[in-house]
């Protein structure tokens, strides 16, 4: 039988270089779009997949990811006194256990990072959120990949169509029989020329994956980069384990760029009827 999708992994350990300075003292996924951080984006979305763990897997400088969902008494304690609605807070309170971290001491690469929560992780189905990538659209990314999980079960991931000129910056499958949004993986190629791309199916920031690649990681082989890539221990479960890759229906925005992270601002901020108007009316006569 089928297991639930129960935890998450968040790799949040990244020093976010492409968005100094600004990231030399806040962690880039604290960084706001409109008025929540992302890491609250990517943690809303797990929460709509109905999962009950996020595991961070963060580095030295990024407590304050963690500090995020806990209670802070006294601004709560002041918002009392002056009358003031703790609702508007509620979203960043983790329950107990809900939230855990890790330590990546070493900065080894995405593979690495996942790999760093394989005993919280354990001997189950889990799934990887990639909070910079923030994605639009309800239901939610992952509500979508773990509907769609809970039909074909194994390994899935997330995927879009990318410029071919950019292959080079995306994990690109090798598709094979298509049933509407779901596409049987059938290889996994980490940054290739464009070339030498097999498809122009990228891979973007979320995953469901089966505890064997755990068993892949703990080689430690290099790939890409000189890194320890996630992409390289997915495409050794192929073959071995049903894999699957799913056109979500959502908007990316990348926000690890600095183009991305404004556009979603802009991009949310639209949506929003309390900010709407006046982003409107500014864009209107810029």
């Amino acid at each position: 039988m089928t297991r639930k999708i129960r935890k998450a992994v968040f790799p949040v350990a990244g020093l976010g270089t492409r968005l100094l300075p600004a990231t030399k003292s806040i962690p880039k996924e604290m960084l706001t779009i409109v008025d929540r951080p992302l890491i609250q984006y990517a943690v809303d979305e797990a929460r709509e997949a109905g999962i009950e763990q996020m595991i961070f897997v963060t580095g030295r400088g990024k407590s304050a990811l963690v500090d995020y969902f806990d209670v802070a008494f006294e601004l709560e304690s002041t918002m009392r006194d002056k009358g003031k609605s703790l609702d508007i807070l509620e979203p960043s309170r983790a329950r107990s256990g809900e939230i855990v971290s890790v330590r990546q001491q070493q900065p080894l690469g995405l593979g690495h990072a996942v790999w760093c929560a394989r005993d919280i992780v354990g001997d189950e189905p889990f799934a990887v959120l990639l909070a910079d990538d923030l994605m639009a659209g309800k239901p939610g990314a992952l509500r979508q990949m773990v509907d769609a999980w809970e039909g074909i079960g194994g390994n899935l991931v997330a995927t879009e169509d990318v410029p071919a000129e950019k292959t080079a910056s995306y994990g690109i499958i090798t598709p094979g029989e298509t049933n509407g949004n779901v596409t049987e993986v059938l290889g996994l190629v980490e940054k290739p020329d464009p070339k030498d791309a097999p498809s122009r199916l990228g891979v973007i920031g979320r995953y469901i994956l089966q505890p064997e690649v755990m068993r892949v990681l703990d080689k430690g082989e290099r790939g890409a980069g000189g890194e320890i890539q996630l992409t390289d221990a997915m495409a050794r479960l192929i073959g071995s384990q049903p894999f699957h890759a799913l056109k979500v229906d959502s908007v990316r925005h990348d926000c690890g760029d600095r183009a991305g992270f404004v556009i979603a601002n802009i991009a949310l901020a639209l949506e929003r009827d309390d900010v709407a108007p006046k982003i409107r009316d500014y864009l209107r006569r810029a």
